[in-house]
């Protein structure tokens, strides 16, 4: 069609170029999903499975490490967690629990367990946090500083872990020679709210970053970190600058494996289904509200780029759906579907989340964008992120939270030391 009659076709039909856009539109999405499941179902089974038998096994020059365990106000969960850790069948472990300003019983309850743990748990007392610190960050960091052990484990306090996943994963880090690994927790369900929101987390999170990329030191952008269990080789660590870079990193879990990957340093994420247990939050709401806290973080606080990323989800994830209920698009609209179904089942295989949540795939979206929304909206009417009794201002956290900052960073670095040669 010359440019003549094109012009025509738009002057003329408005209409028939909306529906051509649409339909074009909708190939692209499929071709999209195909080409991102593809990957995940040609190359998830090549990540590591610490539950398998050929990990039963030590690391062969027994490294020590250090469990660091921050809590405020657990009282609940934190005996289970330190309980779990004491039935570790590694020899050289040492486990500091770290009372973060806590107001109920979560510290006696850490001094009474370290009472009868024969020097195997340290407890630190915050009373106090200074000033451009958050209380989490602060804690690993008081932790880090007290201890001398060859790893460092980060963990929650409302995790259990089995008693040989430390020695699997201690073997597994040292054979591949890793800074950093990051073992993906089974998070347990307990309703179909949090099966939904948990299912839908996981296809997006394969959008973020690819798992089976995460080991590739050319994929700068492919980097993990779990605040479940985030171990990294202190002498890692400390060529990173310790915490103080990322003292007011909301998402801190995520920044660290971002500072290792954009270091050139060697990452590695494992799965482990049964090893680490996790109930994240209770219900859908329970989920939305821990995710309100975190999502507007993760993109830097950069409210334009946050409604990029909502929009760009419904396009991927709801936009589709609607497709199914016109013809010219109910192919590429089934292909679509045909692809998370795939996503699902896959990762269940390894996440042991049912794959039929992905019936609710579309409701999950809706409900994990308002989430962003919500997220957005909050900290920007309170001017700050309210985290466990304590608020920290917006203009300061923008500064120490841009998701790029380690990778644009990095690059100047690289750039300085070519121009140097």
């Amino acid at each position: 069609m010359s440019w003549h009659g094109l012009r025509e076709l738009i002057w003329w039909h408005p209409s028939e170029v909306t529906k051509a856009v649409v339909e074009y539109s909708v190939w692209a999405l499929a071709i999209a999903w195909c080409v991102r499941v593809r990957g995940l179902v040609m190359n998830l089974h090549t990540i590591a499975d610490l539950s398998s038998m050929d990990w039963d096994i030590g690391p062969a020059d027994m490294p020590s490490l250090t469990v660091v365990v921050p809590a405020k106000d657990e009282a609940e969960r934190i005996a289970a967690t330190c309980e779990a850790l004491l039935m570790a069948d590694y020899p050289r472990i040492k486990i500091v629990c770290v009372d973060d300003r806590s107001t109920d019983a979560t510290g006696a309850i850490m001094d009474e367990i370290a009472a009868r743990a024969g020097g195997k748990i340290e407890v630190l007392h915050i009373l106090d946090l200074p000033d451009g610190w958050l209380g989490k960050t602060f804690a690993l960091a008081e932790a880090t500083r007290q201890s001398d052990s060859d790893w460092l484990l980060y963990t929650d306090a409302d995790v259990l872990f089995s008693p040989s996943i430390l020695r699997r994963a201690l073997a597994y880090a040292e054979a591949t020679k890793s800074d950093h690994l990051v073992v993906m927790p089974t998070v347990e369900i307990q309703g179909r709210g949090e099966g939904m929101m948990l299912g839908f987390l996981q296809i997006f999170a394969m959008w973020a970053s690819r798992p089976w990329k995460i080991a590739e030191l050319k994929s700068k952008r492919d980097a993990v970190g779990v605040g479940a269990f985030n171990m990294i080789r202190r002498s890692a660590l400390e060529e990173l600058g310790g915490w103080a870079p990322q003292r007011l990193a909301v998402v801190e879990d995520v920044m660290l494996g971002r500072r290792v990957k954009a270091a050139g340093m060697q990452q590695r994420v494992a799965f482990a289904p049964g090893l680490v247990l996790l109930h994240w939050a209770k219900g859908a709401g329970g989920i939305v509200r821990v995710l309100t806290k975190n999502m507007y973080a993760s993109v830097g606080f950069q409210p334009l780029l946050m409604l990029l990323v909502i929009g760009l989800l419904l396009l991927f994830c709801v936009a589709p759906v609607a497709g199914v209920f016109w013809w010219r698009t109910l192919l590429p609209a089934a292909l679509v579907m045909l692809c998370v179904a795939a996503a699902y089942r896959t990762i269940a295989e390894a996440s042991h989340v049912d794959a039929r949540y992905g019936w609710l795939f579309p409701v999950g979206a809706v409900m994990t964008a308002w989430a962003m929304m919500r997220s957005m909206f909050v900290v920007m009417i309170e001017g700050g992120v309210t985290w466990r009794g304590t608020k920290y201002p917006l203009w300061e956290l923008r500064r120490h939270n841009d998701p790029w900052m380690w990778e644009m960073a990095a690059a100047r670095e690289r750039r300085a030391a070519k121009g140097k040669r």
